[in-house]
């Protein structure tokens, strides 16, 4: 299906320092929000053997690598990226709309909601329109002073790559790089910007191809670039996170998921499990921000299990995750 934006499209876009940092924490705002929300849905389901609940945590794994790749790209820019609990209302998704595309793909995909929720027929919705690859964007992005929002994940990463096109003589390489996830990639080199200027600029490329290719606004394709593919412990490595998320909910059936209780049904003991999770994900919030601003928290992987362990928690006992 090929798309049309209706989003005002000029030449030459006029292009700052200014805007480029907005969009990169834009990114950094986009890749964190996937993170609790899949995460959510992933430990709802109850057979953690399933292919849906490996499906999905191998798309976690892959959002972290985008969070991460966000941030190194900020910071060969000079900006390191803020990191705090996203908010979940409603269909509200980190600057996207889809209405301004034409025609409105999420008619191929409702109900769908951005709220937390388990693994139901709203939330697998909600994840195919965010990794929608089918778009037709192939004129110049566009930029105003007040565009915080865009038709689609590609129209945004298209416009990110333009304005760092226009400013990749201000790269620095080697500042504030971060590759944890580097034992996973052994076909990739390189997860950093390492360069400056104009090579910087390939290494910056490189890294939001990362981004659309594993699933995030990429055109439809056959499968995941070998340079790209997790080659340690995704048994689906070659699809991207579209084609994983259609899996699942191309399925017979959607996977058992905890019952769920009304939250004026809450007990004490609930409300405890829910400021457990609040402080261990503003906790991990706090961690990621130092990393990616140079520093090294000890304890990051510690949290990062402990976020998934509450999570879990909570559907265990009925209760709907909340994270800030």
């Amino acid at each position: 299906m090929q798309t049309q934006t209706q989003t005002t499209v000029t030449d030459n876009p006029s292009w700052n320092i200014k805007h480029l940092h907005e969009h990169l924490q834009y990114a950094a705002d986009l890749e964190l929000w996937t993170i609790p929300f899949y995460m959510s849905a992933m430990y709802s389901v109850i057979d953690r053997t399933s292919d849906s609940f490996q499906l999905i945590q191998s798309i976690v794994n892959q959002e972290m690598l985008h969070l991460q790749s966000a941030a190194n790209i900020a910071n060969a820019y000079g900006y390191s990226p803020k990191i705090t609990p996203p908010v979940y209302t409603g269909q509200a998704i980190p600057h996207l709309d889809f209405n301004l595309d034409v025609p409105n793909p999420t008619s191929e995909y409702l109900p769908y909601s951005a709220e937390i929720g388990p693994l139901d027929i709203s939330r697998i919705n909600a994840m195919c329109l965010v990794e929608y690859p089918d778009w037709d964007s192939s004129s110049k992005p566009s930029l105003k002073q007040n565009v915080k929002e865009y038709a689609n994940i590609a129209d945004f990463y298209k416009a990110l790559e333009y304005g760092a096109g226009q400013f990749k003589n201000q790269i620095k390489g080697g500042i504030r790089q971060v590759s944890h996830f580097s034992a996973f990639y052994r076909n990739l080199s390189n997860m950093n910007v390492t360069e400056n200027g104009a090579d910087g600029f390939y290494q910056v490329k490189m890294l939001i191809n990362l981004i659309t290719d594993q699933g995030e606004g990429a055109s439809q394709q056959v499968q995941i670039k070998d340079a790209f593919q997790n080659t340690a412990d995704d048994k689906f490595m070659e699809e991207d996170h579209f084609a994983k998320f259609m899996q699942i909910k191309q399925a017979k059936q959607l996977q058992p998921t905890y019952p769920v209780k009304p939250e004026s049904e809450y007990t004490a003991y609930d409300q405890e499990l829910l400021q457990i999770l609040k402080e261990h994900f503003a906790e991990l919030c706090r961690s990621i921000e130092l990393l990616f601003a140079g520093e090294n928290p000890e304890d990051f992987v510690r949290v990062m299990i402990s976020v998934g362990a509450a999570i879990q928690n909570c559907w265990k006992n009925g209760v709907t995750p909340q994270f800030s």
